[in-house]
């Protein structure tokens, strides 16, 4: 299982859902689906696309399966509603805590799938061949999905496979599951493939 974060030190724990009651408190919809990490906060930075605002945090109130959140300097329920939509993020040590087999969607994008080949497939020495680059991770019906930027250098892959009829890298989405996804090596930045297939 993935989380939704951003790709810097800072990471997204939640996002403003709209106004409630008349004091400038509003809706949080965690990002993870826990909240207990977000009622301790104390300061937190709301973002929306490159505009960022730093607050201290008034109040954060777990009700309902919702989280509600005052933060100082902001006192009506239209001040509140400017933030809609607003991403709401906090430095790492801050965010939801990882179990076994879990990652932060910022430390899986940017990595680099890689297949392991054996028998030097397509011409290729036996080792670890690059796949692709992770450019996010989408939700689906039966859990995450790695959307993969297919490399132009792997000679594994046919042409076809390789680009879309307009010549850009094809995007292919893998799941996030043991079947189709061996060992996630966060030191190196590799995420191994399991099966080639899974790209046609």
């Amino acid at each position: 299982m993935a989380f939704n974060v951003n790709l810097d030190d800072q990471l997204t724990v939640g996002f403003v859902r709209g106004a409630h009651g008349l004091t400038g408190e509003f809706k949080v919809e965690s990002a993870s689906g826990y909240y207990e990490h977000i009622e301790a906060l104390k300061e937190v930075t709301l973002r929306n696309g490159e505009q960022t605002r730093g607050f201290k945090v008034e109040s954060a109130k777990a009700a309902n399966s919702t989280l509600y959140m005052k933060l100082e300097g902001i006192n009506t329920p239209e001040e509140a509603k400017k933030f809609n939509g607003w991403d709401i993020r906090v430095s790492r040590k801050y965010a939801a805590p990882l179990g076994k087999d879990e990652w932060y969607v910022a430390d899986l994008v940017k990595c680099t799938l890689v297949y392991e080949s054996k028998d030097g497939l397509a011409g290729e020495n036996a080792g670890l061949i690059e796949i692709g680059t992770i450019t996010d991770v989408l939700e689906g019906g039966a859990g995450d999905l790695l959307e993969v930027s297919l490399s132009e250098s792997c000679n594994i892959l046919a042409d076809n496979i390789k680009k879309t009829a307009s010549g850009n890298p094809r995007k292919v989405l893998v799941p996030l599951n043991k079947e189709h996804i061996g060992k996630v090596d966060m030191k190196t930045g590799t995420i191994q493939l399991m099966h080639l297939w899974i790209l046609e």
